[in-house]
């Protein structure tokens, strides 16, 4: 009798243990699960926080080139108003250097002469008469610029007004 008592309290301590080795594996694929979880969300933290100091930097160099786009307009003047060309010729090559060393950093001029008005890359200053199409760029009086695909300013222009007085030859239309 006592052998059957035995192997009862054997069966019953074993299915006990099966009971609490069912239990302690729920817990422990539980907590596996909560880990991955944990893990997922420190790496979007990770890239969140990566994008957003990538945003300070660029924002930080956008204030800055900024600040210098003032020293290009600077040289153009200069070069403008220099009569020695040895002179003009030395302010060209500073400027082209100061200019190539911007554009490493993303800085790229607005292409507008000729092109048709864009109010996303143009502030128009004045229209004048002109046999050119409407809203046509006819002159940049400030140059503008990009940096990395964003404006940081836009190119300040004169933009033509077709003259409908006159038809194509150049006769007046009554």
């Amino acid at each position: 009798m006592k052998n059957e008592q035995d192997k009862g309290r054997e069966q019953e301590s074993i299915k006990e243990a099966n009971i609490e080795l069912e239990e302690y594996k729920r817990l422990a694929e539980e907590r596996f699960d909560k880990l991955k979880y944990l893990q997922a969300d420190f790496d979007n933290y990770r890239k969140k926080f990566d994008k957003e100091k990538e945003s300070i930097i660029r924002l930080a160099n956008e204030n800055l080139i900024q600040e210098l786009i003032v020293i290009l307009d600077d040289f153009e003047s200069s070069i403008r108003l220099t009569e020695n060309d040895k002179n003009k010729e030395g302010s060209l090559l500073m400027k082209k250097k100061f200019f190539d060393l911007l554009q490493k950093h993303g800085l790229k001029e607005i292409e507008s002469l000729g092109k048709k008005f864009d109010p996303n890359f143009h502030d128009v200053l004045c229209k004048e008469l002109s046999e050119h199409d409407d809203d046509v760029v006819i002159e940049e009086i400030q140059k503008g610029y990009t940096l990395c695909s964003k404006v940081i300013r836009p190119t300040k222009v004169k933009i033509s007004k077709k003259d409908n007085s006159q038809d194509l030859k150049g006769n007046e239309l009554k």
